[in-house]
């Protein structure tokens, strides 16, 4: 390979270092890192309440506190990404987004407290996929559509 080529997109990943992170990639990063957030949270809660409480089945309350603690990396993870400008990180961002649009329908079909917790999940992740798919996210990212790569 030749220097040209090895120095092209070093030059390209400083161009885009350089210039300030844009706010909407800032603002999707806070979502994704929100909703980690919370199903770490939720994931803990579940874990101690399983371990320390009276649950119907202690071992399927744990499994799924560790399961919703390994699911929180995934937006953790991409937010962590996307803060860093990392081009990989779009991929996860937007699969917890299209993840958490299901999980929002249930909440709505609910007939309980849940109502609001359905509406505020669905509002996180619509913002955020609308935040995602901007162009000004993309190009910060550095993604070229197809057939536009150099």
């Amino acid at each position: 390979m030749s220097s040209q080529q090895k120095s092209a997109p070093d030059t390209a990943a400083s161009a885009a270092a350089a210039e300030p992170r844009p706010r909407r990639l800032t603002y999707a990063a806070a979502l994704a890192a929100l909703e980690g957030g919370a199903l770490a949270a939720g994931g803990l809660w579940v874990l101690v309440r399983g371990l320390t409480g009276a649950p119907d089945d202690r071992q399927q309350a744990v499994t799924l506190g560790i399961t919703l603690l390994v699911l929180a990396l995934l937006p953790l993870l991409a937010a962590r990404g996307l803060l860093l400008r990392r081009s990989w990180s779009r991929g996860p961002a937007v699969i917890t987004q299209v993840m958490a649009l299901p999980v929002a329908y249930n909440l709505l079909q609910a007939d309980s407290m849940a109502i609001p917790a359905g509406i505020a999940l669905a509002v996180v992740a619509v913002a955020a996929l609308v935040l995602l798919v901007n162009g000004e996210t993309t190009r910060a990212l550095g993604i070229k559509g197809p057939g536009r790569a150099e």
